[in-house]
Formats: structure tokens, C-alpha cells, sequence
């Protein structure tokens, strides 16, 4: 990614958080909104009650106002505090209380402003699961119904019978409850997956463009290496001719068909997924090769390697960057446990499930991690002293190209659990 691409995203997103700032969060607003409405009540008492045909409040009216002035007061103190589902249906609730108050108290079902009582439906609707607008719509039927049976006659009746038209008005809101309840909801709920949609699909493309720059520095680096390893290998080769420092001698040639192996498995890597190139493996291949490179690459690793019988001949698809991104998380799992119980014990259970696909758990002992950690850990970089995560990071993006997924949890017994799960031939 170019200096351009990467200030011109930076400028998006400042733009988007000064766009956010500006139109601040929806409890904010629905705060601002409560205000008004408050407002608007005192002033229908006040400067409307003639024309618009309101009955006189009583006195206890003023002390329920007084007390709505309080809510929308301590509603703007915490306006930013109310980011739950929960918080945020009890004020929708109290909303509707208060105008189920006020509309009774001001002529009941003869209101004209007995619509109101859907605005709180509405707002519950797009911001709410369904069941929020459901509760809502219900408890304001039950009222506006109760208002109906307890109007006195003297108001349903204004020199001709108006029950017919109050009738019809109590069918027409609970049409548009029902309407508010079941549409906008339906809409509302599509609205927000696409959203979340969106939103992962924006991590990922970064996460991809993090991990592209990457790929580039280590085969970059893979490049600048070629060179000094070789040169090294001539010194190898020159010192056991003298015959000298052999256990030095067996030790530095360890390290380096270490570090040859490494730079040969990166060419093929690199060169298999430039060229897309997939094949068909067993599970029992698979564990064969997988229990060779922890031998031969981490031989202090007490690997213990447990696989169903049902899944020895399972059959997947994948390519040459699966192995090292098992052997990543397997070599996390082994410093894990070397640093709680002072040795590099790892295990690894292979099981099968028909419907999920084939599942790979690599179980370390060490002390776990905090959960605010898990999240972030294999979807972005994270500072901490053991590093960047950078390792768990290229394993996630492998194991989603092959179609498979990593999840961290904690294990119950001790330390945590990579699950990596790969979807089966057919």
C-alpha cells in the first residue's frame, strides 16, 4: 500500500469520527428529542388547550411534569451512558408511561395527539430487537384501549355519535403499531447485518492490506537471507575441516537447516499462492507431516497428538501455508506453557463433526489471557510484551483463505484453546 492510499484513508476515517462527533450518538439525540416533547406538552397546556379541544389538567398533572423534567434532566446527564439494549428499552418505556400519563390526563382517546404514543414504537422499532417495539406496542394498545372504555359519554358524544369515529381511530393505531412492529423492524434488522457485514468486510480488507505489506517485507527479507546463510554454511564447512569445536559444529548446523528449511518452505509457499495452486490431503498426512516439522524444527516441544478414528481419512483442501500457520500457533502454545510450568508441553486434538468440518485444538498450560486480549488477538496487531501477535495474525488470514476459521477460548482445566476448523472434501 502506497504513502498515498495510506493518508488518503486516514483522512476518510478522521473525516467519518469528526462526522460522528457532529451528529453525536442516537441516545444523545433521543435525549434532544425528549427535551421537545416535554416542551411541547407544557405548551399545549398552556398556549393550546382551546384549540385543539384538550380537557382541563388536573393539579396532580403538574407534579407528574415536574417529575418527567427531572427524567429528561438526568437523561441528558447520562445520555452517552445508555449504550444497551436493555437501558435503552427502560427509557423507551418510561417515555411512553409519561405520555400515556399526560395524554389521559388531557382528554384520553379524544386527544388529538393520541398518535404520539406510536413515536416511542417507532424509535424501539430501528434501534431495539423485536421484542422492544413488541412490548411497546402492546402496553400502548392496552392503554389507548383502556382510555376508549373509561371516556366519559358526554366527550364521545359532541351532538352526534363519534363512537364510530374513535373506533376507527383505535383500529387505525393499532394497524400502524402493527405495521411499525413487523416492517420497520424487519427493515431495521436487515439495515444493521448489512452494517455488520460492511464492517467486517472493511477489517478484513485492511487486515488484508496489513498482512500484503507484510508478506512483501518477508520475502524481502527472505531475499537479503539467502546470502549471509550460505556464506555461513562455507564457514561451517571450513571449521569442520580443522576439526575443531564439534559440538559448537552440531549445534550451528542445527540452526541453519533450521533456517534453510524456513527460507525453502516460504519460496514454496509464496509460489503456491501466487499461483493459487490447491490439493487434496488427508488428515493422516496431514498429522504425519505436522508431528516430522515439530520434531525436526521444535524438537523440545512434548507434543501430544490425539486423532479421531473418524477423521484419519478425511479428506481437505489447502495449500503449502497451512502447515506453518499450525506450527505457529503450536510454537505460541509451547512458550506458553514454558513460561507457567517450565516446560514446552503442547497438545493437539483432532476431531470431526459432519456439519462444522474438521477440527484442530491445540491445547497449551500456560496462564491464559484476559478477554479484552482474545478479542483483538488474531484480528489485529496488539502491544504487549510478548509482541505484536503478528504470528496469530498470518495463521487467521491462512486459515480463512483455506475456508477455515481460528477461535481462542480459555480452557476450563488450565491455559487456552486454538480451535482451527477446516472445512472437509466432499
Amino acid at each position: 500500500m502506497t504513502n498515498n492510499q495510506i493518508n488518503n484513508n486516514k483522512i476518510h476515517n478522521n473525516n467519518v469520527a469528526k462526522s460522528a462527533a457532529l451528529m453525536g450518538t442516537p441516545t444523545a439525540q433521543l435525549s434532544a428529542l425528549r427535551l421537545i416533547y416535554w416542551l411541547l406538552k407544557i405548551g399545549l397546556i398552556l398556549f393550546a388547550t382551546q384549540l385543539f379541544g384538550l380537557t382541563a389538567p388536573p393539579m396532580e398533572l403538574n407534579f407528574i411534569l415536574a417529575v418527567e423534567a427531572v427524567y429528561v434532566a438526568i437523561g441528558f446527564r447520562v445520555r452517552y451512558a445508555i449504550n444497551q439494549n436493555q437501558l435503552l428499552f427502560a427509557t423507551l418505556l418510561l417515555d411512553t408511561l409519561f405520555w400515556i400519563i399526560w395524554l389521559y390526563c388531557t382528554g384520553g382517546s379524544a386527544n388529538a395527539f393520541i398518535s404520539l404514543l406510536l413515536l416511542p414504537i417507532a424509535i424501539a422499532a430501528v434501534m431495539l430487537p423485536q421484542w422492544a417495539p413488541w412490548c411497546l406496542a402492546l402496553i400502548s394498545t392496552a392503554a389507548y384501549s383502556a382510555m376508549i372504555f373509561t371516556q366519559p359519554d358526554h366527550s364521545m358524544h359532541h351532538g352526534m355519535d363519534m363512537s364510530s369515529h374513535y373506533l376507527g381511530m383505535w383500529f387505525n393505531f393499532v394497524i400502524s403499531a402493527f405495521v411499525l412492529t413487523t416492517t420497520v423492524a424487519f427493515i431495521a434488522k436487515k439495515i444493521r447485518q448489512k452494517n455488520a457485514q460492511l464492517h467486517y468486510l472493511r477489517e478484513a480488507q485492511m487486515r488484508q492490506e496489513k498482512l500484503l505489506a507484510l508478506g512483501t517485507v518477508s520475502a524481502q527479507m527472505a531475499h537479503q537471507l539467502a546470502t549471509p546463510l550460505a556464506t555461513l554454511r562455507l564457514l561451517l564447512e571450513e571449521l569442520g575441516e580443522d576439526n575443531q569445536a564439534g559440538h559448537l559444529q552440531l549445534e550451528m548446523n542445527k540452526a541453519l537447516n533450521r533456517c534453510e528449511k524456513s527460507l525453502t518452505d516460504l519460496r514454496q509457499a509464496t509460489e503456491s499462492i501466487r499461483s493459487e495452486k490447491m490439493h487434496s490431503q488427508t488428515v493422516n498426512n496431514l498429522t504425519s507431516s505436522l508431528q516430522e516439522q515439530v520434531n525436526l524444527l521444535m524438537p523440545e516441544i512434548q507434543l501430544s497428538l490425539t486423532l479421531a478414528d473418524n477423521a484419519d481419512r478425511v479428506e481437505i483442501l489447502t495449500d503449502m501455508s497451512l502447515l506453518p500457520a499450525l506450527l505457529a500457533l503450536i510454537e505460541n502454545a509451547a512458550r506458553a506453557s514454558q513460561e507457567n510450568i517450565q516446560t514446552q508441553k503442547v497438545a493437539i486434538k483432532i476431531t470431526l463433526d459432519k456439519q462444522v468440518g474438521l477440527s484442530i485444538g491445540i491445547y497449551d498450560f500456560g496462564e491464559g489471557m484476559s478477554e479484552s486480549l482474545l478479542e483483538k488477538l488474531g484480528h489485529k496487531m496488539i502491544e504487549s510484551p510478548k509482541g505484536l501477535g503478528i504470528a496469530v495474525l498470518l495463521s487467521h488470514a491462512s486459515f480463512e483463505r483455506l475456508g477455515g476459521k481460528l477461535t481462542l477460548q480459555p480452557n476450563p482445566e488450565q491455559g487456552m484453546i486454538a480451535t482451527v476448523t477446516l472445512p472437509i472434501e466432499k
